[in-house]
């Protein structure tokens, strides 16, 4: 989960074990440890080809954008089926076609009140519980 804001990241994290998903979850407030993660120390991204990613991606972060990130992953031949979530407050309609020409899997726009933003969760945590991850 890559989530420059710790009260949502925590409300994603709640919902999705409420959903009765017990994955690990590794949590990143910014891209480039995101990206270190994701690629390794060599930066080839061979340390993720065995492992089963699922990627929750904000694009407002405070060092690099979620696109950037997204763009990174999806050119990666180790990272490129991993699936990604955008989950974020944009809703402009240019960056959702974008982020989904760039091999989004799913684009959430986070709802502004609190009771929304959880049902949204919720819901999100029950597509994790059944979603086929494909070996890399």
């Amino acid at each position: 989960m890559i989530e420059d804001d710790e009260g949502h990241a925590r409300l994603i994290e709640r919902n999705i074990r409420r959903a009765g998903v017990n994955n690990e979850i590794v949590p990143f407030t910014n891209g480039t440890e995101a990206l270190a993660y994701l690629f390794g120390l060599d930066g080839s991204g061979e340390v993720s080809s065995k492992k089963h990613l699922l990627v929750l991606l904000d694009l407002n972060l405070p060092d690099m954008t979620g696109v950037s990130i997204l763009e990174k992953v999806k050119a990666n031949p180790h990272t490129r089926r991993t699936p990604v979530v955008v989950l974020t407050t944009t809703d402009d309609e240019r960056e959702i076609k974008r982020c989904y020409d760039l091999g989004a899997n799913v684009y959430i726009t986070k709802p502004v009140d609190y009771e929304n933003f959880s049902n949204a969760i919720r819901q999100l945590g029950m597509f994790f519980s059944v979603i086929q991850v494909p070996e890399i």
